[in-house]
């Protein structure tokens, strides 16, 4: 139904240990260009010569039949098209949610006037079916893969047409920061490597992800193309871990991927009491207490929970024992969102992690990844009072690279091999039967890389 309109503010790599590192070089060539509508309206069959072009508002609907036109102008593209995608937000006012968010279709009339067109000379919605929206939430970013619709520069225009009664609202170009985009991507992301194994499973993600710009889209399109299990390092999405923020944020872009996600909580999630939008958006994956484990070919994983108690003796830290005591895998990795070791200026070192890195380091794990810090950092294998320790050290990663906006290195700490803050991307860790490979991957446009090999104990 559409109502009055609310209007949201907007909110806004070192020294080697030789032996385990095989450097991969990378060559990135694409590039993402957002495009908004030059055109966007809707009719309504009950005010059949009334025209709606500068509305805020674009109408979906079966009773009144209310049907979206949107146009776009693709210039100065070059290369490739590899993705297209249409982003959509739905208006923040009661009735704009809906069980039928559309079903989504090109129009061959590209003539078409935004302030000319009313029910009565609507072009027709006359060409191929794209897609269909199930549920939309109010207040929410969706997206539709229109790939095989735009292929190079042109004029491209969309329909959206509904057989449900429950209307759906979407926020027009007259509504600014929430307009209709058209996400154009060419070019490809090439990488020099040897691939791995077949059957090798992959671990892919990054922490501080989601907010108002453009950082977490940039990642979410490299996870589109990357197969495997993705993880999160905290802080999912800002500033408050709230469900619209989730719905608004996260959903849109990581949150395609929520089906093969294994994440962990951040201390801007327990912004909202209890970490409820977090716990109530992933659902029983998340564990009961934020913690939990699960293997991937011969790997052991574990998501920990460092919001609350990790001391020695507390009830997380007996459960990560317990847990590494029954494990029969050969190699062992844990993710969460506090770095022990870190250099980064925003955030120290968060030395109540030690206890869950002594229990890892007590039971011979492998691999740590954190966030908090908005960058990239790796450390060289450490024992948990930070000292090098070739034969049973854990290597460490800062994987704060989601989307979040970028922090700066202050003092660069002992064993910091490889640093980074200026590139969005995410890690990628190729879990071979007794070692893995990580891999920086950068966001579209950039060309920061890091990667290597490290052997399991």
């Amino acid at each position: 139904m559409l109502g009055r309109r609310v209007l949201l503010p907007t909110l806004a790599a070192a020294v080697l240990t030789a032996t385990t590192i095989t450097v991969i070089a990378s060559n990135s060539q694409a590039a993402a260009t957002t495009f908004t509508p030059t055109a966007d309206t809707y009719v309504d069959n009950s005010a059949t010569s009334t025209n709606f072009g500068t509305s805020g508002q674009l109408g979906v609907d079966n009773s009144p039949i209310k049907r979206t036109f949107l146009k776009f102008n693709v210039t100065n593209v070059s290369g490739t098209v590899t993705s297209a995608k249409l982003r959509l937000h739905t208006d923040d006012v009661a009735g704009s949610q809906s069980s039928n968010g559309g079903t989504f279709r090109t129009l061959t009339d590209t003539a078409w006037s935004e302030t000319g067109v009313t029910w009565n000379n609507q072009p027709a919605i006359d060409g191929a079916t794209i897609s269909t929206l199930g549920s939309v939430a109010r207040n929410a970013w969706y997206e539709v893969d229109v790939t095989s619709q735009v292929s190079a520069n042109g004029t491209f225009s969309f329909g959206i047409t509904s057989t449900s009664s429950d209307g759906a609202d979407y926020d027009s170009r007259e509504s600014g920061t929430t307009a209709p985009q058209l996400v154009i991507t060419t070019g490809t992301t090439t990488t020099t490597t040897t691939p791995p194994p077949s059957g090798d499973p992959v671990l892919v993600g990054a922490g501080d992800i989601s907010n108002s710009g453009s950082g977490d889209s940039a990642t979410a399109a490299l996870l589109d193309n990357i197969q495997g299990t993705v993880f999160t390092a905290g802080d999912n999405v800002y500033d408050s871990g709230t469900t619209t923020e989730f719905n608004t944020y996260y959903n849109p872009t990581w949150g395609r991927h929520k089906a093969r996600t294994k994440p962990s909580p951040g201390n801007h999630d327990y912004n909202t009491s209890g970490a409820s939008g977090y716990f109530n958006y992933f659902g029983s994956v998340a564990g009961a207490n934020g913690y939990y484990s699960y293997d991937l070919g011969n790997w052991h994983i574990v998501s920990l929970n460092s919001n609350i108690s990790m001391a020695a003796g507390s009830a997380q830290e007996q459960w990560l024992r317990q847990d590494l005591a029954a494990s029969t895998k050969p190699c062992t990795a844990a993710y969460w969102h506090h770095p022990l070791y870190t250099s980064g200026a925003n955030h120290a070192p968060s030395t109540s992690t030690r206890p869950l890195f002594q229990a890892l380091y007590d039971f011979n794990a492998d691999l740590v990844i954190t966030g908090h810090n908005h960058q990239y950092e790796r450390f060289a294998p450490m024992n948990p009072t930070g000292g090098l320790d070739t034969a049973r050290g854990i290597r460490s990663f800062v994987a704060g690279m989601g989307g979040a906006s970028h922090y700066s290195f202050g003092t660069i700490q002992p064993n910091s091999e490889a640093r980074n803050s200026d590139t969005y991307g995410v890690l990628k860790f190729t879990l071979h039967s007794n070692s893995f490979d990580w891999q920086f991957v950068p966001e579209a446009g950039k060309s920061y890389s890091d990667s290597g090999t490290t052997n399991c104990h």
